[in-house]
C-alpha cells in the first residue's frame, strides 16, 4: 500500500504493521507547478498526474500530463511531443492497464478560436408551433446562439490518444465532445460517452444529445450502445429522469459485463405504472444474438447498485415524494433464486439507518462488496453507518448476517470525546472472502479542539496505530467552545444548532456577545424526522475561507446550522406554511441563545448561502424582531422568475401562486427594514440563483429605503474562488457586522426611525473581543484562512 500526500510532494509505503515506509520525494516536474487529477496504475507502481505552470506576462500554461515512478519518485512527461496538451474540459485521462493511458488531447488541427461575427447572420428564434409541452427549471450558463455554440465545439472537442508509457502514441476515433471515457475490468474493451449537435438554448449540455460507443482497447469501433436524442422535456418533478438507456456502467464483478436501466414511466415521475424502472445486462459482445438480460424490476426509481459476485448485488431504489428507500438483495447469475427486500424504510429516518455495504478492491482494480469469512456457513457483509442518535453520530462497523439479518457490532465509535469514521477497508489483498482475524480498515479521529488524523485499526487485537500527525489549522481559534444545542420549537419539533464561543469567553467578564446566526433550511415529511439529530458534539470545527467561523476571532458568538425544517406531512406541501415554519424555527433558536445569556438580544444578525441566503432575506422581512441585521450570498428572491419550480418544489408558478408569492422576499421587499448586504457572483451557474435576482432585489429595497447594499463578484460563480474575491467577502460582511450589529442602534431604535433615513453610526472598528483574541480586523486570523 502508498499514501500519497501531495502537500510536501512525497510518497510514503504503509506497512504491514500499519507504520509509514521511508519518505519519497517526487520529483522532476517545474518549480512551482500546479498538479492536479492524480490518478494510480492499477499495480500501483506509477502515478500519472497534470501539471500546469506560470508563463510569462502570467499567464497560464495548458495542462500536461506527467507520470512519475512510485519506486523512484522520479517524474516526466507523458508525451515525448511538447504539442500535445491535455483537454480536461469534461473527462481527462484514464489508466487502461498498468502501461497504457487513454488521455482526451487538445486536437492539434484545432485551428484558431472563432470569431463573433461582427454583424448578425438573422434573428435568434425558438419554436414551439408544435404545442410541445416542456417546462425546464431555470438553468444558468446557457449556449445563447450560434456563437457559443461554435465556442463550445472548440474548447471541448477532444481527441483521444492511446499512449504507452515508452510514449507511444496512437489516436483513437475521431475527434468530438467526449464526456466519459471507461475501460472495462479486464481492459479488453472502452465504454465512450460523447455529446453532438443539435444543442439547445434552454437546458445545460448534461441534456445534449448523448452517445454511448462500445470500442476495443487497441482503439477499433465494436457497435454503438445508444444514441440519446436532445432531452429538453424531462419532466420538472422531482424523480423524473431522460428516456433511453441510462446510468451505463461496467459490472464491477466481470471482466467486460454491461448494465444500464431504462424507465418505463417515460421518464415522468407523476405517471403512476409498474415497474416504474426496469435493470439490464449484456456482454460487451453479446454472442449470437442474445438479448439484453433482465437483473430487476423496480416499482420506484433506480438508485444504484452494490456488486459483489454471481450470488449476490445490492440494488436501491428510492421516492422522493414519500422518501421511500428500499435495498433489494439479488442474485445476479441465478435464475432460481428471488429477489428480495433488505432494508425497507425512509430515507428521512437517519436513526434507522443500517449503514452502506464495505468494498474492497479486486485484482482486476475494481470495488465490489466485501464478504467476510466467521468460519461458519453464514455469508457476512460489513455494514459502515454513521451511527445517529440522539446525542448525536456515533459512526459503527457491523458484522451484518445477510441471511437471518442479524449482526454483531465489531467497532463503534468513542462517545465521550471523540468523533470517529470508518474511512476504507484495507485488507484487500487477497480474492475471496475476508477473514475476520485478518481485518485492517483506516478510520479517522477527530475531536472539538484536535484536527483530523488518520489510523489503522487491525484485527484480531483491535490494534491502533497513528498514521499522520497533521499540524493544527488554525491554532488561534483551538481553544474555541464549540456545544450542541438542543431546543423544541412551539409546534413540539425538536431542533438543534451548534453553538460557538471565542476562545477565552467568560461570561460573568465579558457578558453576552454579538451573534451570528448561519443556516440553510430543509424539507422533511415527518416532524419526528425533522427534530432527529444529525451530526456529532464531538465533530473537528473545519474553517472554509468564507466561514461564519472566522468571526469568533472578532469576538462573536455563531450558531452554525441551526436546523429550520419545513415540514409537509401526508398530501401537505410543506412550502405552503414555510414563512411560518421559517420564522417559529429562527424563534426558537434566538430565545435558546439569549435564554443562556451568552448573546445580546439586540445584536443578532442572521445569514447565508444560496437557499439559506433567501432564508436571510425572508427572515427579514418576517421576523424583523429578531435580526439586526442580515447578510445574504447567491441567493434567489423572486419566485416567479423560477416558474418551473425551485429547491425541492415541483409545482409550478400557475398551480401554487400563492405559494410563490409568499414565499418570495422580493414581494415582500417594503416590509424589511433591517440592513442587508446582498453578495453575488457575476456569472452564477447555479439553477434559479441568477445573478439578476440580486439585482433585481436591491432595486427593490433601494425603492423602499432600506439599508443595503448590493456587491457583484466580477468572474465569479454560486460559489467563490478567487483570493480577490474571498478576501473582499470577508472585508464587506465584517464591515457589515461591525457597523450594523456590533455598533449599529438597537433594534427598538430602529423601529421607531424613518424609511430610509441614514443613521449616523460608529466607525466600523472592532467589536468587543475576549481576552486573547485581537479586534482590529483580522489579524488574528492565520493567513492560510483567508
Amino acid at each position: 500500500m502508498a499514501i500519497l500526500i501531495l502537500e510536501v510532494e512525497c510518497i510514503h509505503k504503509l506497512m504491514d504493521d500499519g507504520t509509514l515506509g521511508p519518505e519519497k520525494v517526487v520529483h522532476g516536474y517545474p518549480e512551482g507547478a500546479k498538479i492536479n487529477f492524480v490518478t494510480w496504475s492499477h499495480d500501483g507502481r506509477n502515478l500519472s498526474f497534470s501539471v500546469r505552470v506560470e508563463e510569462e506576462d502570467n499567464k497560464i500554461s495548458k495542462l500536461r500530463v506527467w507520470i512519475a515512478d512510485v519506486e523512484s519518485g522520479e517524474a516526466r512527461p507523458l508525451f515525448k511531443s511538447p504539442d500535445i496538451y491535455l483537454n480536461a474540459i469534461f473527462d481527462s485521462f484514464v489508466w487502461v492497464d498498468n502501461s497504457t493511458l487513454l488521455v482526451c488531447t487538445i486536437p492539434v488541427s484545432r485551428g484558431a478560436l472563432p470569431q463573433k461575427p461582427s454583424v448578425p447572420s438573422g434573428p435568434k428564434i425558438q419554436s414551439n408551433e408544435t404545442k410541445n409541452v416542456v417546462q425546464v427549471r431555470t438553468f444558468q450558463d446557457l449556449l445563447k446562439d450560434e456563437y457559443d455554440a461554435d465556442l463550445f465545439d472548440y474548447y471541448a472537442t477532444s481527441q483521444l490518444m492511446l499512449v504507452s508509457l515508452d510514449g507511444t502514441v496512437k489516436p483513437m476515433g475521431p475527434p468530438a465532445v467526449y464526456t466519459s471515457i471507461d475501460p472495462s475490468p479486464d481492459d479488453k474493451y472502452l465504454m465512450l460517452s460523447s455529446i453532438h449537435r443539435p444543442y439547445s438554448y434552454i437546458v445545460p449540455c448534461g441534456r445534449f444529445p448523448k452517445r454511448v460507443e462500445l470500442w476495443t482497447a487497441d482503439g477499433k469501433f465494436i457497435r454503438e450502445l445508444c444514441d440519446l436524442p436532445l432531452a429538453e422535456d424531462i419532466p420538472i418533478a422531482t424523480s423524473s429522469v431522460r428516456k433511453g438507456k441510462r446510468s451505463i456502467y461496467w459490472r464491477p464483478d466481470k471482466p467486460s459485463t454491461l448494465y444500464w436501466v431504462e424507465t418505463q414511466d417515460g421518464g415522468d415521475a407523476k405517471v403512476e405504472v409498474s415497474p416504474r424502472d426496469i435493470v439490464y445486462m449484456e456482454n460487451a459482445e453479446p454472442i449470437n444474438g442474445e438479448q439484453p438480460e433482465i437483473l430487476h424490476k423496480l416499482d420506484l426509481r433506480y438508485g444504484g447498485i452494490s456488486w459483489c459476485d454471481e450470488s449476490l448485488a445490492l440494488v436501491y431504489e428510492s421516492w422522493y415524494k414519500t422518501r421511500k428507500t428500499r435495498t433489494w438483495v439479488v442474485a445476479p447469475d441465478k435464475k432460481d433464486v428471488s429477489p428480495c427486500i433488505l432494508f425497507d424504510r425512509s430515507s428521512e429516518d437517519v436513526y434507522s439507518d443500517p449503514g452502506s455495504p464495505m468494498l474492497r478492491r479486486t485484482a482486476m482494480g475494481t470495488y465490489v462488496i466485501a464478504k467476510v469469512n466467521k468460519q461458519d456457513e453464514s455469508t457476512y457483509l460489513l455494514l459502515n453507518g454513521m451511527g445517529a442518535t440522539p446525542e448525536g453520530n456515533v459512526p459503527f462497523l457491523d458484522l451484518f448476517d445477510i441471511n437471518t439479518g442479524s449482526k454483531e457490532r465489531i467497532w463503534e465509535s468513542d462517545k465521550e470525546k471523540y468523533f470517529e469514521t470508518v474511512v476504507a477497508l484495507m485488507s484487500d489483498k487477497i480474492d475471496g472472502d475476508l477473514p475476520l482475524d485478518q481485518l485492517k480498515i483506516l478510520t479517522s479521529k477527530e475531536s472539538k479542539t484536535e484536527n483530523t488524523q488518520y489510523y489503522l485499526q487491525i484485527w484480531p487485537e483491535k490494534k491502533q496505530v497513528q498514521i499522520t500527525n497533521f499540524p493544527h489549522p488554525y491554532p488561534q481559534l483551538a481553544s474555541l467552545y464549540k456545544e450542541m444545542i438542543r431546543y423544541q420549537r412551539k409546534d413540539g419539533v425538536q431542533l438543534t444548532a451548534k453553538l460557538y464561543l471565542p476562545p477565552g469567553y467568560d461570561q460573568s467578564k465579558d457578558g453576552p456577545l454579538p451573534c451570528l446566526v448561519w443556516s440553510y433550511p430543509g424539507e422533511f415529511k415527518s416532524k419526528d424526522a425533522a427534530g432527529q439529530v444529525r451530526g456529532s458534539p464531538n465533530e473537528f470545527s473545519g474553517i472554509g475561507a468564507t466561514s461564519p467561523l472566522l468571526w469568533l476571532a472578532r469576538g462573536f458568538a455563531i450558531l452554525s446550522g441551526p436546523t429550520i425544517p419545513i415540514v409537509g406531512e401526508g398530501d401537505v406541501e410543506a412550502n405552503d406554511s414555510y414563512v411560518e415554519q421559517l420564522v417559529t424555527s429562527a424563534e426558537a433558536a434566538v430565545e435558546e441563545v439569549v435564554r443562556r445569556g451568552v448573546v445580546h438580544p439586540d445584536k443578532i444578525a442572521v445569514g447565508g448561502h444560496s437557499y439559506g441566503a433567501f432564508m436571510t432575506a425572508n427572515l427579514l422581512a418576517h421576523a424583523p424582531h429578531l435580526f439586526c441585521c442580515g447578510i445574504a450570498r447567491s441567493g434567489a428572491y423572486n419566485r416567479t422568475l423560477t416558474p418551473f419550480g425551485f429547491q425541492n418544489e415541483d409545482r409550478t408558478l400557475w398551480e401554487a401562486t400563492n405559494t410563490y408569492v409568499e414565499m418570495s422576499p422580493f414581494m415582500s421587499a417594503n416590509k424589511i427594514k433591517r440592513p442587508i448586504l446582498l453578495i453575488h457572483g457575476e456569472q452564477d451557474n447555479n439553477s434559479g440563483t441568477l445573478t439578476m435576482q440580486s439585482d433585481r432585489f436591491f432595486n427593490a429595497l433601494k425603492g423602499h429605503g432600506v439599508q443595503s447594499r448590493l456587491v457583484i463578484l466580477p468572474f465569479e460563480s454560486h460559489g467563490y474562488s478567487a483570493r480577490e474575491s474571498i478576501m473582499h467577502v470577508l472585508w464587506e460582511s465584517d464591515r457589515w457586522l461591525q457597523k450594523y450589529c456590533v455598533n449599529g442602534t438597537s433594534k427598538a431604535d430602529s423601529e421607531t426611525a424613518a424609511d430610509g433615513e441614514s443613521k449616523t453610526l460608529a466607525a466600523s472598528g472592532g467589536g468587543a473581543a475576549p481576552e486573547g483574541l485581537s479586534s482590529d480586523g483580522f489579524s488574528s486570523i492565520p493567513r492560510s484562512l483567508l
